[in-house]
Order: C-alpha cells, then structure tokens, then sequence
C-alpha cells in the first residue's frame, strides 16, 4: 500500500488537491479543516449527510416498506386491525409490526392500551395473554380475540398504543443503534427492519447476535470503516439468520429491497425508491 503521506505520489486527486492549496494558499485553508482521502470520511461526517430515520419523512418511508414484506401493502395504517396465526410458532401475530402472542411484546401491548384505557375490549384476555406467553398456544384467546382485535383497532387510543410500542421496542432503539455506528439512513434502517423480525433477545439470530457477526467481518463507520463494507457484512448475517428459521427464509426483502439502495448507494434513502418483495413490485416517489 502506497504511503498516503508520500509527496511523490502521482494521484491525480491528489495533485489536484495540492495544485488547489497552492493557488488558494494557506491562509485560505482554516485551522480547523481536514483534507480527506475519498471514502475516509468520518463517521460523524458520514452521519451527517443524511436525515437520520427518525425524521418524520424518513420514518413514513421505513413504515411503508416494513409494511411491504410484512403485509405486501404500502398501506401501514390499514394494518392496526391486521391478524392471523402465520404458523411459525408465534402464535397470533397482529398490528402494524407483527406483535406476537407468543413472544410477549403483545402482551405488554395490550397492558398499555389496558393501562390507558381500562374498560376497552381487550382487557379480559391480559390473563390468557399472559399463560400463553412463550408459545403458540390460543388457550383462551379463541374464538373471539381476533374479532375483538379488530374492533380495538378502530378506536384511536388502541392505534396510538401501537405507535408508541412499536417506538419504544423497535424503531427507537434501531436508530439510536444505528447512529451510534455511524450509519446513514438505509443503514438504520436495515437495523429496524432486522429486529422487527428477530427481536433483540439473546439467540443467535437476534439483532444483537446479528450485528455481533457483522463486527466480526467488518467495522462500522463509528469504528473507522467503510459503510457500504459494513452493511453487506451486516445483511449477510442477516440473511443467515433469516435462513435458519423457515418461516423467514425467503431472504427478498434483504435481496431485493434492501440490497437494491446499498448497490445505488443510496445511503440517505432518498426517494425515488424502487424495489420488489416475494416478487411484487413497488414504489415511492
């Protein structure tokens, strides 16, 4: 590797730099300016060229295109009143970001709206909720809890306990995450989408456990590495972790959405923005 320091470099970026430093001179340069090489900019540098996910533009975008692999819909707001049993051992997953019977955050969902609202609809199944937490059973649920779900899902105070668990449990802690790396805007949001399906426990293939295996192949901004380097490390372990559940093996919303922007570089997520999940098209102008 050539010494960056080596004055008798032949670069042409370089020369050019150098050529541009003589015809302004030094007192044009300040004090506190930093010459960098292409593509070692620093992570707050790398970070500050784009809105982080949380800005309200950016985050309507993140919930259009969960809602996509989620609900094959770009239509987020449509999916409050959303239930099923998927049959991956989960049990009902239901609302805007998939909670789940089985792994509590449903739970504790229904206990805000309870906390907030205690006579609404859903308030007699805490105790059912509560024995089937951690497994796939419908002990006490059938046959009314998702009839009931949907009723609970017209009333407003129900819709914004979904806004505000899905705040608390997924999006917030993805982006703080994901600016404490450095990344961009597609990378927090390729930490979102991860631990909207994995959850951030302690199994393997957990968003914690997936992003530890990224770091073992590459380093992201914060720690001095490339940010596209890092986010291919960081959706090859994803992909594995996707595969190793066969409910989550179908990998398109990593292969064709997300892998789409990184090889654009579209490291803002800036619109427009075309992609395809379990091979339906769609758009965002």
């Amino acid at each position: 590797m050539r010494n960056p320091n080596d004055t008798t470099t032949t670069n042409p970026v370089l020369t050019s730099r150098r050529t541009l430093l003589a015809l302004l001179g030094a007192s044009a340069v300040g004090a506190g300016a930093v010459l960098l090489r292409p593509g070692h900019a620093s992570a707050a540098q790398a970070a500050a060229s784009c809105v982080g996910l949380d800005d309200p533009a950016k985050k309507e975008i993140a919930m259009k295109l969960v809602s996509s692999a989620e609900n094959s819909s770009l239509d987020w707001k449509a999916q409050y009143k959303y239930i099923e049993d998927i049959g991956d051992g989960r049990g009902y997953t239901a609302g805007i970001i998939g909670f789940c019977s089985g792994t509590g955050d449903m739970l504790d969902l229904v206990q805000l709206y309870t906390d907030r609202k205690p006579s609404n609809v859903l308030a007699k199944y805490l105790p059912a909720l509560r024995r089937v937490n951690g497994t796939d059973s419908h002990s006490g649920l059938d046959p009314n809890f998702p009839a009931d779900w949907r009723k609970a899902a017209q009333d407003t105070a129900f819709q914004q306990a979904q806004n505000d668990e899905r705040d608390r449990v997924y999006f917030n802690p993805a982006v703080q995450q994901g600016k404490t790396d450095g990344l961009g805007t597609l990378g927090q949001f390729t930490y979102y989408d991860a631990i909207v399906m994995h959850g951030d426990g302690d199994d393997a293939t957990s968003f914690r456990n997936i992003r530890k295996r990224a770091l073992g192949h590459a380093k992201p901004p914060a720690q001095g590495g490339n940010e596209t380097t890092y986010l291919n490390a960081f959706l090859d372990a994803r992909v594995w972790a996707m595969k190793q559940e066969e409910a989550h093996s179908d990998t398109t919303r990593v292969d064709t959405e997300q892998r789409v922007f990184l090889r654009n570089g579209n490291l803002c997520l800036n619109t427009p923005l075309n992609w395809k999940v379990y091979g339906d098209s769609y758009h965002i102008g």
